[in-house]
């Protein structure tokens, strides 16, 4: 399957395709979940009734956790972005929302510790830890802000609780991706 080639776009008016290779009762059990389910129910309420495109990322980010059953956010966030991460904090303090920022460097790990094959001195970024921290300081969602290209990849497959991502990080288009995919194509 791959959606990109369809163009009946069957799915899109209640109608399989057929190309599916999951179980829909399967799925379908998840979502009833009452964890999942929730998820659904708080999301639904960011875009149902004509809300969809009214409020940015960080005001439905705020949203969600409010209406969410979350004790503690946790921001996970790239050391060069720190004062953004204090804002985005204070905004969530300034909501009575317990929140907490880890830098990328915790753990004060050498660069040729983490990456054996680096000769930079100095202290890496550091993922791994970040999301163990997490997990030690009891957050139940991590907001990944800005953190690098495979940092990321790292950070989501060790945290083991609920995560979003807040900003991607590319530095020559001022933190917008989707203007490198236009220049890309334009090029």
């Amino acid at each position: 399957m791959n959606c990109l080639s369809c163009r009946s776009k069957s799915c899109r008016t209640g109608e399989s395709c057929g190309g599916e290779k999951f179980q829909r009762e399967k799925i379908l059990a998840k979502y009833h979940r009452e964890k999942e389910a929730a998820v659904v129910e708080t999301a639904a309420k960011l875009v149902d009734g004509g809300r969809a495109g009214t409020l940015s990322r960080v005001e439905e980010l705020l949203e969600f956790v409010k209406t969410s059953d979350y004790k503690k956010v946790g921001l996970a966030y790239c050391y060069g972005m720190e004062n953004l991460a204090e804002d985005v904090r204070r905004l969530f303090t300034e909501r009575d929302i317990r929140c907490i920022g880890i830098s990328c460097t915790c753990g004060a790990m050498g660069q040729n510790e983490i990456n054996q094959k680096s000769e930079l001195p100095g202290v890496s970024c550091n993922p791994i830890s970040q999301a163990k921290q997490m997990e030690a300081e009891g957050v139940d969602l991590a907001v990944v802000i800005g953190l690098c290209m495979g940092h990321d990849v790292l950070f989501t497959r060790e945290f083991s609780g609920d995560q979003t991502t807040l900003l991607v990080k590319d530095r020559p288009n001022n933190h917008a991706p989707l203007s490198g995919i236009t220049k890309l194509l334009s090029s």
